[in-house]
């Protein structure tokens, strides 16, 4: 009897391990589809897979910490699909979509993109345990991988092609590259009270978010994507402005207790 419980635990463990690992190989799934329909030239369809990539990657790891089935296959894997999905599978996209024009300059820009996101990835996993969850470090790759969809769908909702202004993409491309591998905090939204004390105020600003998001997808998510990605460097200058005005002995404090997170 007991023999039979200790198998029914192993199969249910293993049962429960399948479950993240199977988001992040749908991840995977929508990256190599990304880039499919990129070399066919149906770039609003790759956009849209790098989309839904970045929910399958948020489900993944939600599913692991609720079901207690984080490890380190997972956190390796799930970097593995991110790089695909989220750094050759944009990179490649922005290229053919509007930076082809431009030759040896245009597939630079995009391997920069894929490279920083790659030692994004690298500088995550090694921070993990010794950085607080409250917020990222550099910009999240699928952030970066996102902003570049919802800009190609803007684009793509008033008919204008990635040769309108291949100038923006370009340096779009290396400010998000900068910015993956900069010490610039990002907000990860993980604070359980965020959760938790949502006034009457908060809430209806969230449904008048969805109600803009339905109504306008392209337009919404542009606003937010760039929204996201300014409030990192925002909130650094805000940190420096705060400190120019502290004393020296708080702001010597300040500084050295931020330089050992």
């Amino acid at each position: 009897m007991r023999k039979q419980k200790r198998f029914e635990k192993y199969k249910l463990n293993k049962g429960i391990y399948i479950l993240p690992n199977l988001f992040t190989s749908l991840n995977l799934l929508c990256g190599f589809y990304a880039i499919i329909a990129a070399i066919e030239g149906k770039y609003p369809a790759a956009a849209v897979s790098v989309m839904i990539a970045i929910v399958f990657d948020i489900l993944d790891g939600k599913i692991a910490r609720a079901t207690k089935t984080t490890s380190r296959f997972g956190v390796e894997y799930d970097s593995l699909a991110d790089l695909v999905s989220f750094g050759v599978a944009p990179g490649l996209m922005m290229y053919l979509w509007a930076l082809k024009p431009y030759g040896r300059l245009g597939w630079l820009a995009a391997f920069l993109f894929m490279a920083c996101g790659a030692l994004r990835l690298a500088r995550f996993n090694t921070q993990t345990g010794s950085v607080s969850s409250d917020y990222f470090v550099g910009l999240p790759i699928p952030a970066g991988a996102g902003m570049n969809a919802v800009t190609l769908l803007l684009f793509s909702r008033f008919d204008m092609g990635g040769e309108a202004n291949p100038v923006l993409i370009l340096v779009m491309l290396y400010v998000l590259s900068f910015l993956m591998v900069s010490p610039i905090k990002y907000n990860s939204f993980k604070k359980p009270e965020l959760f938790r004390r949502i006034n009457f105020h908060m809430m209806v600003t969230a449904l008048l978010v969805l109600i803009f998001i339905a109504a306008q997808p392209s337009i919404a998510l542009f606003v937010l994507g760039l929204a996201y990605v300014i409030s990192g460097p925002l909130t650094t200058l805000r940190y420096y402005r705060s400190m120019k005005h502290k004393k020296p002995e708080i702001r010597e404090n300040d500084e050295r207790g931020s330089n050992t997170v």
